[in-house]
């Protein structure tokens, strides 16, 4: 029983985490009616969230060892809600964007803690793949329900409802980590690293800060290739002071590891193909076929009730077939579903669309279980939070580079041509993971 309200606990966590990054979307255009500003003051509405969170999992993920994941999820909930309720009391643009930067730095707590928490709470491999595969599930859920959740509550209490709907489901979230969740063990035999700590901030954040510019600047504009620079000036300062520092954050022998380092770049790999292709998917619904914000969303659906359907099917084909074959599997109908689309036309009905995007739905549900299931089979508990981190702060970087690349091209090019070669390139880096995941033990 106490297992069971931690592995809600941990879901409501990291639920809240996706539905904050889909349901701001549906909200731009009343947002911008009453607080003003133009369209880059509402890109950052989106995007201080997204820095935010990928610039501090990876700190985060340290800081969870060291004082504890219980204690971090707690305050990572407690500033999520607070800046939440922020948001909604928000006068101006000015203090929303803020709210919302301040939101993204307690979703990196809640982001990078979360699996932690079930590390934790179970210790045995089979309960533990079990328990990823309903909290993968309760994620996918949120994010794919975003848009259609915020555009039916925008459209019944207005855009500052989204943002106080937290509120209570932080409340539930904290009482029940305080009341079942154990005190997490802290690592204190390594330091905190201050150093790499910094230049991994600094990394992410110019990373996160140069990709979301170059879709409206340009890729040659000053401010870009600044950022892209400071990106690759921090990054190589950050693996020095990791390879060099005696007490590392995050030692980097961990990526020898096919347990590690292979789950890692597949996280990375996915996100970039499946957030930019929902992205690009998105303006494709929009702009050719005319939908509106709620039916865009509710087009997702099936995808969705694929996903929750894989998450939870996942543990028991691991089970039967191993991990190997269950990726194998995954890769192989994402792919299927990527080439079944290259046929789209602005014309193209979307009973056409249904099937390929239930086969994404399903391969990506099956992937994002089996990937976090294998990352936390290789490593100590005390270093779960690192772990986590690690393979977070990867997807979410994954999924900024994903948006940036592929809405650039449909920017470029137009819905219809920028959807195709958004599938083309999708393809490839599934075919790319497929690859990664023959070096991943069968069994777990």
């Amino acid at each position: 029983m106490r297992q069971g309200f931690v592995l809600v606990a941990a879901s409501l966590g990291f639920a809240v985490i996706q539905l904050d990054v889909s349901v701001v979307n549906v909200a731009i255009k009343p947002i911008g009616a009453e607080l003003g500003g133009g369209v880059t003051a509402l890109q950052w509405v989106v995007d201080a969230y997204t820095v935010a969170l990928a610039a501090l999992i990876l700190v985060a993920g340290t800081l969870g060892d060291f004082y504890g994941a219980k204690r971090l999820f707690i305050a990572g909930f407690a500033v999520f809600v607070a800046a939440s309720a922020g948001c909604g009391l928000a006068a101006n643009m000015a203090e929303l964007i803020a709210a919302r930067a301040v939101q993204g730095i307690g979703a990196a707590a809640l982001a990078a803690c979360s699996l932690s928490l079930l590390h934790h709470a179970y210790t045995e491999p089979e309960p533990r793949a079990r328990a990823v595969g309903l909290w993968a599930a309760g994620a996918s859920t949120a994010l794919v329900a975003g848009p259609v959740v915020g555009g039916l509550v925008i459209a019944t209490l207005g855009w500052r409802s989204i943002f106080f709907v937290n509120v209570p489901i932080g409340a539930i979230g904290i009482w029940l980590t305080l009341s079942y969740a154990t005190g997490s063990p802290r690592s204190r035999d390594q330091g905190l690293d201050l150093c790499g700590q910094v230049s991994a901030v600094a990394a992410l954040t110019a990373l996160a800060v140069a990709t979301i510019e170059a879709g409206s600047r340009g890729m040659d504009d000053p401010v870009v290739l600044a950022g892209f620079a400071v990106a690759l000036a921090a990054g190589a300062g950050f693996v020095v002071a990791e390879v060099r520092g005696a007490e590392p954050m995050l030692s980097l022998s961990l990526f020898r590891s096919a347990r590690f380092g292979v789950p890692v770049a597949i996280g990375l790999l996915v996100n970039v193909a499946f957030y930019g292709l929902i992205f690009v998917l998105s303006l494709y619904f929009q702009k050719e076929q005319h939908a509106s914000a709620l039916w865009t969303g509710l087009a997702f659906a099936p995808m969705m009730a694929a996903i929750m359907a894989a998450n939870l099917t996942a543990n028991r084909l691991t089970g039967a077939l191993g991990a190997r074959r269950v990726l194998l599997i995954g890769t192989s109908l994402l792919a299927a579903g990527c080439l079944a689309m290259l046929g789209t036309t602005a014309r193209t009905p979307y009973a056409a669309l249904v099937v390929p995007l239930m086969a994404e739905g399903f391969g990506l549900g099956l992937i994002v279980p089996v990937m976090a299931s294998v990352l936390l089979s290789g490593v100590d508990r005390s270093r779960s939070g690192r772990a986590s981190g690690t393979l977070n702060a990867a997807r979410q970087t994954g999924s900024v580079l994903g948006v940036a690349l592929f809405g650039s091209l449909a920017a470029a090019t137009g819905p219809v041509n920028g959807l195709h070669t958004a599938l083309l390139i999708s393809t490839g880096l599934i075919v790319a993971v497929a690859t990664l995941g023959t070096g991943i033990p069968t069994v777990l």
